[in-house]
């Protein structure tokens, strides 16, 4: 077994969901309230600093359980639509919708196109694959449907560890289950979120897809793996 890992980040970095949480609400309402007044803008700005990643320091292993996880998350998305005038009682049967509607793997998500192409030639390389994400406790349901499962050797959410990157546990949790990988690299789309938390306890890291600070950027996948094969052990 390789003792070189790449830990890729999911959301933003493999794959996508057009408008992630405001947009997958907005689907939700038109399909089933034709004529609702409320806007995605006004959904985004209601659960900006709301979940459990935008409070990195706190840990939430008492949600590891998928229901007990989603129970806080629909709570607050029936608030949102209650404030907008919908019935206490179809605020709830919406939000649940919301849940489904989002853990489906064949509804909106998709991979980038540079996606399969960079975890085939890591593997090639001989580097190990696994994604650490902050993410909702179905993400191995989600990665397998799209096809990723092949090509990696393990999927941690943050919703069934407990802790959210950049939280140094998350990061020693994974490695921890990796079997204390020799050589390990850090790539995602996040500067505070996967750049310095890797970074932060010595694991290099590269930014994708996003200008920022980053010591090492890269636009894609392809160019990231450029960066992790040409570095010199140590990184």
């Amino acid at each position: 077994m390789s003792g070189r890992v790449i830990l890729w980040d999911f959301d933003g970095t493999l794959a996508f969901r057009p408008g992630l949480w405001s947009g997958c609400v907005m689907e939700v309402l038109d399909a089933h309230e034709p004529g609702h007044a409320l806007r995605a803008e006004h959904v985004r700005e209601s659960m900006r600093g709301w979940f459990p990643w935008h409070t990195p320091g706190q840990p939430h292993t008492h949600l590891g359980d998928a229901d007990s996880w989603w129970g806080p998350v629909e709570g607050r998305i029936a608030a949102i639509l209650r404030e907008r005038g919908i019935a206490e009682h179809r605020s709830v049967e919406l939000a649940a919708a919301v849940r489904r509607r989002f853990v489906d793997p064949a509804v909106g998500w998709q991979l980038f196109e540079d996606t399969l192409p960079a975890l085939a030639r890591a593997r090639q390389e001989g580097w190990r694959s696994a994604v650490l994400s902050n993410h909702v406790p179905e993400l191995p349901q989600i990665a397998q449907a799209l096809g990723l499962s092949s090509h990696l050797e393990a999927i941690f959410t943050s919703a069934a560890m407990g802790y959210e990157k950049p939280n140094p546990e998350i990061f020693r949790i994974a490695l921890a289950d990796l079997a204390e990988p020799e050589r390990v690299w850090m790539v995602g789309d996040s500067q505070a979120a996967d750049v310095a938390g890797a970074e932060a306890l010595g694991i290099p890291a590269v930014l994708v897809r996003r200008e920022g600070p980053a010591k090492r950027r890269a636009e894609g996948l392809q160019g990231a793996l450029d960066i992790v094969l040409a570095a010199k052990h140590p990184a």
